[in-house]
């Protein structure tokens, strides 16, 4: 075996030579004068090489520290010369958990919703890199990840702390799949995560209280129109919140007819993005009368010639996410009814209507009415599915809902 002196003391001569140590080992003087370790090993049956580095900058005791890392890599099966090239791969790239997210965002928004996409990055802006964003993501340990989620959970934000970890988690599913990581600490503290908060949605599901929350709703005093209609019309509609805020005038059609519609593009649906682009997915709400005053209450008395609800500061674009949800908190109903709570109170009810009278098919038509579409069936069905007893539904629901209510123009300027 060599010793620090050998090596040292080892002259170059006429040509390249070897100098040996042990399990393969050996030091290579050049003619030059330059000394590099190297590995001799076997793969398969064919010999190879590993460059270690050279001598005196990697010492004897360094060299065989390395040789014994390269002969557990063989063990397990790995090349060594393979696993040192990847290494000076990742080396020669930004692996710091900024990068790395922002590399499998790019990928990832593809098949997302544009603003969904948008919200994954808000969110690991605002709670994630600011702690572990510089640090390379093969040095990230799961009690880092878990300090992070702590710190949401503090603000009380249960739910927004499972779903950045979820995002965490795919950020190194995809580094482990790049080879930039070897695990996924975020998918380790899974289970010590604080629950989520089940009364997260709150809802009136009685017929008597989900007609007190239009009562306080269109009490409160100085609320701007648009306010008062937009909440309206999602209780008479079940819609979902971000759809109904965004609605335009040129989807409301026959509006003077038997048949009036609200035609929502399925761009506007809770689809993923594929399906977002095909038309074929647009959800066609059926209006019961009481809606369709509203709709024109709106439209007589909205200025802009585009949004049904335009915003109160800027009418180019509609109301904000957070109108309605500060108008029901204006009105004492926090904890007991959000903007998003009528789809579950007209579910309940109805489907409560349904059961005392015996009409088990009216089931399926609420879920159609609340889009949510049962797998395997043609989109282009669906649409138009059911829709002479879907319109018997959504009056029948207008009717119990809003009987004693003034007609929506005394709620406009």
């Amino acid at each position: 075996m060599l010793t620090d002196t050998a090596c040292r003391n080892a002259k170059p001569s006429e040509r390249d030579r070897k100098i040996s140590d042990s399990g393969g080992l050996y030091l290579l003087v050049r003619k030059s004068g330059v000394k590099v370790w190297n590995w001799k090993y076997r793969v398969g049956g064919k010999e190879k090489r590993l460059t270690i580095g050279r001598y005196p900058d990697v010492k004897l005791g360094e060299a065989r520290r390395k040789r014994d890392e390269a002969r557990a890599e063989l063990e397990q099966g790995l090349d060594p010369s393979t696993e040192k090239r990847r290494r000076k791969n990742r080396i020669a790239i930004d692996t710091s958990f900024r990068s790395v997210a922002a590399a499998w965002h790019t990928q990832k928004a593809k098949s997302l919703a544009d603003r969904y996409a948008r919200q994954v990055m808000d969110r690991l802006e605002a709670d994630v890199f600011p702690l572990i964003g510089a640090d390379p993501i093969d040095e990230i340990t799961a009690p880092m990840v878990l300090d992070v989620i702590r710190r949401i959970e503090q603000r009380g934000a249960n739910e927004m702390a499972h779903r950045v970890r979820m995002h965490m988690s795919d950020v190194f599913v995809w580094g482990i799949a790049s080879g930039l990581c070897v695990q996924d600490p975020a998918a380790i503290i899974r289970k010590a995560l604080a629950p989520t908060n089940p009364q997260l949605r709150p809802a009136a599901t009685k017929l008597k209280a989900a007609r007190k929350v239009i009562e306080k709703t269109e009490q409160v005093k100085d609320i701007y129109w648009a306010t008062r209609l937009a909440s309206r019309l999602l209780a008479l509609t079940a819609a979902r919140p971000g759809v109904l805020r965004r609605a335009e005038r040129d989807e409301f059609e026959e509006l003077e007819g038997k048949q009036p519609v609200w035609r929502i593009p399925a761009a506007k649906m809770k689809l993923t993005r594929e399906r977002k682009r095909d038309a074929t997915f647009e959800f066609v709400i059926p209006l019961a009368p009481q809606a369709v005053a509203t709709v024109k209450a709106a439209m007589a008395a909205s200025p802009s010639p585009t949004w049904l609800f335009p915003g109160v500061g800027d009418r180019r674009k509609p109301i904000s996410d957070s109108t309605l949800s500060g108008h029901y908190l204006d009105a004492g109903l926090r904890g007991q009814h959000v903007p998003h709570g009528w789809r579950s109170s007209f579910s309940t009810i109805m489907n409560e209507r349904a059961a005392i009278e015996d009409r088990e098919r009216d089931r399926q038509i609420i879920d159609l009415m609340l889009a949510h579409v049962p797998e395997g069936v043609e989109a282009a069905y669906n649409r138009a599915a059911y829709m002479p007893r879907r319109r018997e539904l959504a009056c029948a629901w207008a009717d119990m809902l809003m009987d004693g209510f003034p007609p929506p123009d005394t709620l406009t300027p």
